[in-house]
């Protein structure tokens, strides 16, 4: 099967069976069957506890410009992922705990594929991203750093795993 026709499946799925749990993480079968599809596991993935307190990590964002400034996980630093560049992250020692993030983890983990291949030895994808982040009532941020509740969603399609905060599109 395809690897659009699963993810097709698994959202089809989850519009049927809900993804909504009573304490705001994701804990639904089928989010967490799509994620397991979706993640080639090049990169350790780190839960939102665990991330917010990893000791020293510096949070990057993969996403577009557009969705970072809709909002973002408070002081984490835009690397982009169409336009990520080493250059963008080259005065960060390889040492630095990374924690990479995007929407639901499949960019982010793109990404910090690349920072591992370039010598990153402490690079996390956050699983699940910004989404159950969100999900999980952490904060995040405007882009002038005050809270909000609004997420870019990527698209409706996607937008269906943010259970909580405001869903944004444009």
């Amino acid at each position: 099967m395809q690897k659009r026709s699963k993810i097709l499946l698994f959202v089809i799925i989850a519009m049927l069976f809900g993804c909504n749990s009573s304490d705001g993480q994701i804990t639904s079968k089928p989010y967490k069957a799509l994620l397991h599809t979706l993640y080639k596991k090049d990169v350790p993935l780190i839960g939102c506890d665990k991330a917010q307190a990893l000791k020293g990590a510096v949070f990057l964002d993969t996403r577009a410009p557009a969705e970072y400034q809709v909002s973002h996980i408070a002081k984490a630093r835009w690397v982009g992922y169409e336009e990520f560049s080493l250059d963008r992250i080259k005065d960060i020692p390889k040492d630095t705990p990374l924690v990479v993030y995007c929407s639901v983890g499949v960019r982010s983990e793109q990404i910090g594929k690349k920072m591992i291949d370039a010598g990153y030895t402490r690079v996390y994808n956050l699983y699940g991203s910004i989404f159950e982040w969100v999900n999980q009532d952490k904060p995040i941020v405007d882009s002038k750093g005050q809270p909000t509740q609004k997420v870019h969603a990527y698209s409706p399609v996607w937008g269906i795993w943010l259970q909580k905060g405001e869903k944004v599109y444009e």
